[in-house]
């Protein structure tokens, strides 16, 4: 039986009466990946936040590897290997992807060196984009290098805000098929998505967030059914 890495249980922020996010529950198993859909302010962002640490529940608790996510603290969960990608392709500009990719780890140097290469084998368009300025990059080359820099910690979880956001749909497909590749390597993937069609090739199960609750869950290709996320939207 595939051991849960991620559990969530009565997971809630704010007021009971007036939740940003919450009460909730979800699990993730290790290799499995969980789309979240949901309107803008729906509290997948704010979710994701308060897995990484970044974001303190008022009630309920999440349980990563074992041991309870403390508030306040990304840089624990960072180590005990959890990966978060944030929307907006935050790469550090004036360093070259090279560099921006060998910052995340301090593996000794031969090490951080053949991870590198293997975030080349999920990502092939940066190998010949390793000397460029990150600022240099296109978008999507932007993101694929937001995500290999999360992954080069051997995360056992990786959190992605809106990858997608932005790109053109080519793209979207390649950095995807990626991710497919990523989640194949046993790496547990929560990704908050609008691109409900893209999400659902990559993920087995979604749930759909409105006004921060879980309004419905099951496979993804059947919550991604345009016509299902449109009547859960209206509820």
């Amino acid at each position: 039986m595939t051991k849960d890495v991620l559990t969530i249980q009565k997971a809630r922020i704010g007021a009971t009466d007036t939740a940003l996010l919450g009460p909730l529950d979800l699990t993730l198993a290790s290799g499995e990946a969980l789309a979240l859909f949901g309107p803008n302010g729906a509290g997948k962002s704010t979710l994701l936040r308060a897995i990484m640490g970044l974001e303190a529940l008022d009630a309920g608790e999440i349980i990563f590897g074992g041991k309870q996510v403390k508030g306040g603290d990304p840089g624990r969960m960072a180590r005990a290997g959890a990966g978060y990608v944030p929307e907006g392709r935050r790469v550090f500009p004036g360093l070259t992807a090279r560099e921006n990719m060998l910052a995340a780890s301090d593996d000794p140097r031969a090490k951080r060196h053949a991870r590198l290469e293997e975030m080349l084998a999920f990502f092939p368009p940066l190998t010949g984009r390793l000397k460029s300025e990150a600022w240099r990059l296109s978008g999507g080359e932007q993101q694929m290098l937001a995500i290999a820099r999360a992954l080069m910690r051997r995360p056992k979880l990786l959190l992605l805000d809106e990858p997608s956001l932005g790109l053109a749909p080519n793209t979207a497909a390649g950095l995807f098929e990626a991710l497919t590749a990523v989640r194949q390597s046993g790496v547990a993937i929560l990704i908050a998505e609008q691109n409900a069609a893209a999400a659902s090739r990559l993920a087995s199960r979604a749930a759909v967030l409105v006004g921060g609750k879980i309004v419905a869950e099951g496979p993804a290709p059947e919550i991604a059914e345009p016509n299902s996320l449109a009547l859960v939207y209206l509820r």
